[in-house]
Order: C-alpha cells, then sequence, then structure tokens
C-alpha cells in the first residue's frame, strides 16, 4: 500500500494540473482496502477518491487525503466478468473482446478506470455502463466491512449512481462484475457509427471492427491528453421538457436531438456551445476544443481555476441564448 504526505496529484489527472494533497493512500488488495478504510475512519480530515483522473478538474490543493485503487485482476465465469477496480476501462473492453464478450464494443477508448466507470455510468454511441454492471463490491469505509450491491440497487442514471450522489465518499469500490454475451449483437444506430463503416466498405462488422471504428471516431473528436490537457466531454448533454424542445426546433429546425420517452429529449451540449460561438475559443491558456465544442482543454500552464472559469463563462452564454442550463460531467474539486 502506497501513503505518502505532501504529494504532487499532477500525474493523477489529465488536465495536468499542478497541484497537491496532505496525505496519498494507494490500495491493490482486498486487504489493503480495509486499511485504507481505516485510517479513513480514524482521520479527522476529508477524502477523495478517485481514479485515473481522466473525470476530474482540481482547482486548488486538496487539504485531505486522496485515496485511488489499483487493485487489478479479471476472471470470467461463462458470460460474467469479474474486475479488480483498479483495471484500464479500456484494456477491460479489449479483453472481453479477445474472449468472445461482447456488448461494451461502444464504449471503446473511454478513459478512466473500472472502479469509476461503476460510480460515473460512463456511457457513449447509445450503451452506458449499467446496460453491463451485474454487482458491484465495495469496502464500507465506516466499518471496513465488504458490500456487494447489485445493478439496481445502484440507482444509475445518466452519467449518475448512488455513488455520486447519497454514498459518496462512503464506500471504496474493489470488483465490478460485467454481465457480457457470447453473442454479438451490434448496436449501429447512434452517431456517425454506420457512415463511417461504409466508409470502411464494412456492412457487417465484427466485435473488433466495430471497436476499431468506434477508437476511430473517438480519436478524430477528442484529444489526447498526453498532448492536450483535457478530460474528454466535460458537459452532459442537457435532456429537456418536449415543450422546450419544441420551442427550440421552431427557432432551430436543423438543431439535432435525440428521444428520451414520451415527454424528454435530448439536446447536444456540444451544438448548443458551438452556436454561442465558442468552438475553438480561448480564454487565457483554457480554450474550447477546436474539434469538438464539448471538450475543453488545457493549452499549456492553466490553472483549474482558468478553466472553471471558461466553464462558467460557456455555461452562461448558453443559459442567455437557449435558457438551458448545462451542467459538468466532470467532477470539480
Amino acid at each position: 500500500m502506497k501513503d505518502i504526505r505532501a504529494y504532487s496529484l499532477k500525474q493523477h489527472n489529465t488536465f495536468g494540473i499542478d497541484v497537491t494533497c496532505s496525505r496519498y493512500l494507494e490500495y491493490s488488495t482486498q486487504e489493503e482496502a480495509r486499511q485504507v478504510a481505516r485510517i479513513l475512519r480514524e482521520s479527522n480530515q476529508p477524502h477523495l477518491v478517485i481514479g485515473s483522473g481522466s473525470n476530474l478538474l482540481l482547482t486548488r490543493d486538496f487539504e485531505g487525503i486522496v485515496v485511488r485503487s489499483v487493485l487489478r485482476g479479471m476472471t470470467i465465469d461463462g458470460e460474467r466478468l469479474t474486475c479488480g477496480s483498479g483495471m484500464t476501462w479500456d484494456d477491460v473492453v479489449d479483453y472481453s473482446i479477445a474472449h468472445d464478450l461482447h456488448g461494451a464494443e461502444n464504449l471503446s477508448l473511454i478513459p478512466g478506470d473500472v472502479g469509476a466507470c461503476a460510480v460515473q455510468n460512463i456511457g457513449a454511441y447509445g450503451v452506458e455502463a449499467k446496460d453491463l454492471i451485474a454487482r458491484v463490491w465495495a469496502i464500507e469505509i465506516a466499518t471496513g466491512e465488504e458490500r456487494v450491491f447489485r445493478c439496481d440497487e445502484c440507482k444509475y442514471g445518466y452519467r449518475q449512481s448512488r455513488f455520486k450522489r447519497e454514498w459518496q465518499g462512503r464506500y471504496l469500490i474493489t470488483q465490478v462484475e460485467f454481465a457480457l454475451n457470447r453473442e454479438f449483437r451490434p448496436r449501429l444506430d447512434y452517431g456517425n457509427i454506420r457512415s463511417e463503416l461504409a466508409r470502411r466498405g464494412i456492412d457487417k462488422p465484427t466485435a473488433r471492427q466495430l471497436r476499431d471504428t468506434i477508437i476511430s471516431i473517438r480519436r478524430e473528436k477528442l484529444p489526447d491528453p498526453a498532448v492536450l490537457g483535457n478530460g474528454g466531454s466535460f458537459f452532459m448533454n442537457p435532456v429537456v421538457e418536449r415543450a422546450v424542445y419544441e420551442r427550440l426546433a421552431h427557432d432551430y429546425p436543423a438543431m439535432p436531438h435525440y428521444p428520451v420517452d414520451a415527454d424528454h429529449e435530448k439536446i447536444p451540449a456540444g451544438w448548443l456551445i458551438e452556436q454561442c460561438g465558442w468552438k475553438g475559443r480561448a480564454m487565457g491558456r483554457a480554450a474550447v476544443y477546436e474539434k469538438q465544442a464539448l471538450v475543453l482543454v488545457n493549452l499549456g500552464g492553466a490553472s483549474g481555476a482558468d478553466i472553471l472559469a471558461l466553464c462558467l463563462a460557456v455555461q452562461h452564454d448558453v443559459k442567455a441564448r437557449f435558457g438551458i442550463s448545462i451542467q459538468p460531467e466532470v467532477h470539480i474539486v
């Protein structure tokens, strides 16, 4: 178990923000997770549980304890794949395809760890983590006891779970079990998947071909954090009532949208931001990415406060023009 005082978090957030925490704890086994839980119980300091930092904006030094899982390992039982919470998510997708387990292909190249995927309910191209998660194992910090939660108990929603709401800071996730399928049933009707497959001359893709196509699409839209600091999609796509959608559709007939249910529509936040003229614009060393308005980037030397100021400016303009509040998907500390 790692236990380091006055620790820099620059390598633990993909924005590349150089801040520190008072203490850093890292667990790689179930027993170490229990030790970390005991330290947190006995300490009167605040704590923050992080993954790889791909969905995190740090705006200041953290005066408390930062915890991370590096618990690894994957096991297969029939159509179930159980993974340590410190596994890199994209490695899990690649592994599942290599072992003829399907369902996660559309979530290829989403950054982050397995534990964070169960907290955030990651999603892309018509698939969400909740569609795959069967159970989540966690150590309860208050007691040190292991808890096992069924997917339905986690109350997953759009980029939401009980781990982000009423359970925030209460558990250390150790394992996640995914219910996958031996039969490959591709989901191709979201975004530009079909058009990209057609461009490649593929009519009926294999799981590997679908994964490669998703990776290509994502790389075209999203910058590499190793080159340009970013947290991926910074804002969630707003879900609005049908009356709001119809009013906007009257004024903007070309506005893209996705039905949620009979009473709600989802509008791409990137489109809203782009209509406000923010795509490619910078405020100091923070900018809206030139290829995808949903992404905020660190041009080099930006502080977390700089990124936050840009976030607030974008939110203000979208609200002023469309009457819609867009909310960060990124966790801001």
